[in-house]
């Protein structure tokens, strides 16, 4: 009879050698155990057939070197042993245990060998079966899925992913069936895999050194060429060395700084250090097919914000005007002056009113944006006023619709005191009003009805019934950034109106159609990332 690997069972174990003859099944069962332990081909083990009167003695011998099999070098494969999906390691790909607590990167320190499955194929086949076996492949970085077989220079050695692979059965019917149409054998065969510090992911080489059980940051905000890491205080022992790994690990990044302070309310830029990679905070970026050049150490830029640049824009039509009070380096105003709107855009920090007039002319625009450099009140108070004061004179038709961006989730709210009594004269239609967007930041178990309360503090007026409260993001744990739009009612906007906080209601706000509403029972949160 002939002797073939066979799939394990989960009591398959190594016992004693007993002193009495066994039957020949319990002679195969250890055999089959010696398969999976030694991975031999059937060439190699040389073990054709038996008898059924082979003698005890010789079985023990056969047992006894068998389980002597030495130790292969990386780049010698064999015959996959077929074991349960429970019985591979679950830290195959983790570097290994000795770079723990490690604070100066040594890239040399994270070789490891790894025991992989490989298809071995007919070399001219190779595209053909690749095209069919992207599930099965292995996907690791810089590893070549396609390797030379040491033995047979015409054919080819397939890495497979060890998570899926684990026995030929392991592949699914259309991959069988596509094995079977090239006449490939879906022997699973061992190849054993050196790893280096190129071949893991950031997220891994942090999980292995940063201390068990700490959270590990991979992510950070891309601007340009800059890595803007977050660290919390656990990571600044680590902080140069998560710094090279971010540069090693993403293409293009070639600096990683930290931000050490809060942003600063005045400017809203923070200080930060390099942690590793030049000094250059000179960047480009590009956010929705627009181009932004900057000083990333001294403007304030975002790009987690680039769904709600989106939104916003998407909300004015051709011929609509914008005030942009706290403009930064355009963000809002380039993308909504492109739509053939007329924006006034205004940012105190003198670094972003320079690049906000360098990213107009850079996007060919800067003959449909106003810019000014003012405290945001005073924006309100000035230049806001006077253009309000003629697109709302009472005899004036207009169709175009006016909307105010007031981006400073900080201390935003704070500057809607500038509406009250602001303009004139007799007022216009409701449905002429501004609409307002406004940021802020909430940590209330309700943020939407927090931001209304804070913004009817503010007007001394109800907001209830005629605003929509839209998530833009999570900023922290129990920390929401949120933007509240309405329309300015006309008993703020215009002096000597009165207000009535309990009956006020204007008409519903136009084009919310892409705001998710807070339910007042329980929120529906949808966040923009």
């Amino acid at each position: 009879m002939t002797l073939a690997p066979s799939t394990a069972n989960s009591d398959d174990v190594i016992e004693d050698q007993p002193a009495h003859p066994r039957p020949i099944s319990e002679w195969h069962r250890r055999m089959r155990i010696l398969w999976r332990l030694s991975g031999f081909s059937n060439r190699l083990l040389k073990v054709e057939s038996c008898s059924i009167t082979t003698s005890e003695s010789l079985i023990q011998l056969a047992w006894i070197s068998l389980t002597q099999k030495l130790r292969k070098p990386p780049g010698v494969f064999s015959t996959m042993p077929e074991t349960e999906t429970n019985e591979r390691d679950s830290e195959l790909f983790l570097p290994p245990t000795h770079v723990r607590g490690m604070t100066k990167l040594d890239r040399t320190s994270f070789k490891k060998t790894v025991t992989i499955p490989v298809l071995k194929v007919r070399k001219e086949i190779v595209n053909r079966l690749m095209r069919s076996l992207k599930r099965a492949a292995l996907q690791r970085p810089g590893i070549k899925r396609v390797i030379e077989d040491p033995e047979d220079e015409e054919s080819r050695l397939i890495m497979l992913d060890p998570y899926k692979i684990f026995s030929h059965d392991s592949f699914e019917k259309a991959e069988l069936s596509t094995l079977k149409q090239l006449n490939v054998n879906p022997q699973i065969s061992k190849y054993n895999l050196e790893l280096t510090y190129e071949n893991f992911k950031s997220e891994e080489i942090l999980k292995a050194v940063l201390p068990e059980g700490q959270d590990v940051t991979s992510g950070f905000s891309r601007v340009g060429h800059i890595a803007h890491l977050n660290l919390r205080d656990h990571q600044l022992p680590f902080k140069h060395l998560i710094g090279q790994v971010m540069i090693d690990k993403n293409p293009g990044i070639t600096s990683a700084v930290n931000k050490i302070n809060n942003i600063d309310n005045t400017y809203r830029n923070f200080q930060m250090e390099v942690l590793c990679g030049e000094e250059n905070m000179m960047t480009k970026v590009r956010e929705n097919n627009y181009i932004y050049e900057f000083d990333f150490s001294k403007v304030y830029w975002n790009p987690r914000l680039s769904t709600e640049h989106s939104r916003i824009t998407e909300l004015l039509k051709p011929g609509d005007v914008l005030f942009d009070i706290f403009a930064g380096v355009g963000p809002f105003a380039i993308p909504v002056a492109k739509k053939n709107c007329t924006v006034f855009a205004n940012d105190l920090n003198p670094e972003s009113y320079k690049w906000l007039m360098h990213n107009c002319k850079l996007n060919k625009v800067d003959q449909k944006v106003k810019v000014f450099n003012l405290d945001g009140k005073d924006f309100l108070k000035g230049p806001v006023r006077e253009e309000l004061m003629q697109q709302l004179r009472p005899s004036k038709e207009r169709k175009h619709s006016l909307h105010i961006v007031m981006n400073l989730p900080a201390k935003a709210i704070e500057f809607l005191s500038a509406f009250k009594s602001l303009l004139d004269g007799q007022p216009c239609s409701s449905e002429l009003l501004p609409i307002v967007h406004c940021y802020s930041f909430s940590k209330d178990a309700n943020p939407a009805e927090d931001v209304r309360q804070q913004v009817g503090a503010v007007l001394g007026i109800s907001l209830e019934a005629c605003s929509s409260v839209h998530l833009v993001r999570n900023v922290a744990p129990n920390k929401e950034m949120l933007c509240i739009t309405f329309q300015i009612p006309a008993a703020v906007l215009y002096r000597h109106q009165t207000i009535n906080l309990e009956t006020h209601e204007d008409l519903p706000l136009k084009r919310q159609r892409t705001d998710k509403a807070f339910s007042e029972e329980k929120p529906q949160i949808a966040s923009n990332t």
